[in-house]
């Protein structure tokens, strides 16, 4: 019999007044794989990583973690996970293996085994140097690190990431990865939501593309990228007279709906084989004098599929995602926050 899935969440719904969160979702993460959770801003990814780690009760659906129901079984739930918030849960005002101790002494560690875990989680997260240092002084990407460290102090089997690099600088954030990774290859379980594309190409076995409060589209990120079409070619006609000559050439390779920018001289072709109708597209253009700007094969991008499906761009929610990040605690705006916004604010640490 088949066992079953370390992540499963079925129908959730989650309703705030009129505004509806959560409306039927779908997820599924195998053992010791990743679940990337994809989606703009509002899309409800961190209103389901609260339910799943019970910091929230569902208005509708079913849940379970490591076979756990998420509402009926919480307590016993809560030492099988950990989580790190899009804000890191650390005290600023401890060093870093104050914080690691704490954690370990709030799990009801005696203290010699508490101080050798946080001793470890040190070591293994390249932050020994920094084990003496306040928090405050940490740089963004240190307090990161620091945040992972404190959600694996129990050695739960599935871990919970929303948003783990936002505002992180492209180094820090590839050293986030690194862990994800080795964490992984471990056995671990990870469910990890991003607004980064690159991250959860590079990241997730599965991916779930969410929008208001729904799974949308679900697959490997390859299978994603093949629901948006797929190869193709796009060129660029030097000479404006050329124009038309070179849709002609691109008629007889276009496995689609041929796309003509005629104001930039671009066209836009979709092929099957792309790598062997490139040379073919380039030979016949060639023979009918058809003189080229730029000439490239593309091959379609979580970008594209995030589009696709949603309409907007994921570059526009990277920024917004950048933009929050930035704010400061005197920031005295007056606007309503977001389902998402009021969500994303600290979370207590779901498994202390």
């Amino acid at each position: 019999m088949a066992s079953k899935p370390a992540i499963l969440a079925e129908g959730l719904q989650k309703h705030y007044g009129k505004t509806q969160a959560l409306a039927g979702l779908d997820l599924v993460a195998e053992e010791g794989t990743v679940l990337g959770v994809l989606g703009p801003n509002g899309a409800g990814k961190t209103t389901a990583v609260r339910i799943l780690t019970t910091l929230l009760h569902p208005d509708g659906g079913h849940a379970e973690v490591v076979g756990l129901d998420v509402v009926k079984q919480a307590d016993a739930l809560r030492s099988q996970i950990g989580l790190a918030g899009q804000n890191a849960a650390v005290d600023e005002l401890l060093t870093g293996y104050e914080n690691l101790e704490m954690v370990g002494r709030l799990y009801h560690l005696a203290g010699k085994v508490a101080r050798q875990r946080a001793r470890e989680l040190l070591e293994r997260f390249d932050l020994v140097d920094a084990a003496g240092r306040i928090v405050k002084t940490y740089s963004g990407g240190m307090r990161r690190r620091l945040d992972l460290a404190a959600s694996l102090v129990m050695a739960p089997p599935v871990l919970f990431l929303d948003e783990p690099t936002t505002g992180l600088d492209p180094r820090s954030r590839l050293g986030v990865w690194e862990i994800i990774g080795a964490l992984v290859g471990e056995g671990k379980t990870v469910l990890l939501t991003t607004q980064y594309l690159e991250e959860a190409d590079q990241l997730a076995n599965q991916i779930a593309v969410v929008d208001h409060g729904r799974v949308i589209a679900k697959g490997t990120a390859d299978e994603l990228k093949a629901q948006v079409g797929g190869e193709r070619i796009e060129l660029t006609v030097k000479r404006p007279a050329d124009l038309a000559a070179a849709i002609e050439v691109a008629r007889r390779y276009t496995q689609g709906e041929l796309q003509v920018e005629a104001e930039h001289r671009h066209l836009i072709i979709p092929v099957a084989q792309g790598a062997q109708q490139l040379s073919g597209v380039v030979r016949d253009l060639d023979a009918a004098h058809v003189a080229l700007d730029d000439l490239a094969l593309r091959r379609p991008t979580l970008d594209d599929v995030f589009l696709t499906l949603t309409g907007r761009t994921a570059s526009d929610e990277e920024a917004a995602a950048q933009k929050t990040s930035s704010q400061t605690p005197t920031d005295t705006t007056t606007n309503t926050p977001s389902i998402e916004e009021r969500e994303s604010r600290p979370l207590a640490r779901s498994n202390a």
